[in-house]
């Protein structure tokens, strides 16, 4: 009886017709070495993402499981990591400043230091909800500096339209601005959606890494569903 694995004009009509199942694929020694390789590198990947979502203490759960110099250098790169965090600035609240602190504050704070800062007015309705994110945030990032000030102390002559505004600095340089009550969404703006855009910033480490801005079409269902018919 014929092999109906072997490379024949015969098999190969066979298998065209499906009488023959397709023949197996073959791989040169290389390809599989690659493939192996490629295998390891990516059980290797996951492997470090689960380990770096670990704290010291979950370090040491693993101990009698996984490789200890492994682990030995990742609670040493931890704990350097909390190190430099802690000998970084905490702030942990919005302060007010006036034009006379601005350089120092915010064009001179440091290095390695993020700085948000709000220029407001007094009785506009999105200015206070800024205002209120602003305070929550800068309690749950507290490496970042939040900063407010009244406009006209820090501008002469700032346009009224233009508020609220905010200016994002890193290292004494401006990396952004959102001027005016259209580019921070009016007074719908969440304090996620606030939070994702000094995100796509860098100002804080969020994991909001979606814009939880409800799609026009989504408010519009919702809207649908809130009406009687």
């Amino acid at each position: 009886m014929q092999n109906p694995n072997e490379d024949t004009e015969w098999n190969d009509v066979l298998r065209a017709k499906g009488i023959l199942p397709p023949k197996e694929t073959e791989f040169s020694e290389e390809q599989i070495v690659n493939m192996i390789e490629e295998s390891i590198q990516q059980k290797q990947a996951e492997k470090d993402k689960q380990l770096s979502e670990l704290d010291l203490d979950g370090l040491d759960e693993l101990e009698d499981s996984e490789d200890e110099a492994v682990l030995e250098e990742y609670r040493r790169k931890r704990i350097a990591e909390l190190k430099r965090l802690s000998e970084k600035p905490r702030f942990g609240e919005v302060r007010e400043v006036s034009g006379q602190d601005y350089v120092q504050e915010v064009n001179k704070a440091g290095d390695g230091i993020w700085v948000v800062i709000h220029l407001y007015k007094q009785g506009i309705q999105q200015c206070a909800l800024v205002n209120q994110h602003m305070k929550q945030l800068s309690q749950q990032y507290p490496y970042t500096k939040f900063l407010k000030a009244i406009a006209q102390t820090c501008i002469p002559n700032f346009p009224e339209k233009n508020l609220p505004s905010i200016f994002v600095y890193f290292e004494g340089d401006m990396k952004k601005q959102f001027v005016g009550p259209h580019e921070l969404r009016g007074t719908s703006l969440t304090c996620e959606e606030f939070e994702y855009l000094l995100g796509q910033v860098g100002a804080v480490d969020t994991k909001i890494k979606e814009d939880p801005r409800p799609k026009i079409k989504d408010k519009l269902f919702t809207d649908l569903g809130n009406n009687d018919w």
